[in-house]
């Protein structure tokens, strides 16, 4: 073995999380308009006993969504490219714009994750922040 062997473990470990929190997050995404999740980052936060973050981009092709779904994290969200509409349960649905951002918290219901647009895709970046070992999202009823 060699000294990077840990490191190539853990980078592993953390494409094969992200791997599932891509299918999970985007459960069911319509077919017709499939989204791009691209992993970046998966790390325990130091200093914060079982907390950990996950950090993707999510691309939707123009018409397309995710189902409803909750994350039980502090999510945050950060528009790139295209127009984003964004709904939790007790809100009015946001439309946003590059450099516009979103919150979610631990209790929200996420309604709502489509690109706004018929013609253009939508990229962001979802920062999570999350109880360590434990789904990243989970279906909602």
């Amino acid at each position: 073995m060699t000294r990077n062997t840990p490191r190539r473990c853990r980078s592993l470990a953390a494409t094969v999380a992200m791997a599932w929190l891509s299918v999970a997050v985007l459960g069911e995404a319509r077919a017709a308009e499939p989204a791009k999740v691209t992993p970046l980052m998966m790390k325990d936060l130091t200093g914060v006993a079982g907390k950990e973050i996950l950090m993707s981009t999510v691309e939707y092709l123009p018409g397309g969504a995710s189902v409803a779904h909750r994350h039980d994290a502090n999510v945050f969200v950060y528009v790139l490219e295209g127009s984003l509409t964004m709904q939790v349960d007790g809100h009015e649905p946001v439309t946003l714009q590059p450099g516009d951002t979103f919150y979610e918290s631990p209790d929200d219901i996420h309604r709502v994750s489509a690109n706004a647009s018929k013609t253009e895709p939508v990229k962001f970046l979802v920062f999570m922040v999350k109880d360590k070992g434990k789904p990243a999202t989970r279906p909602v009823d």
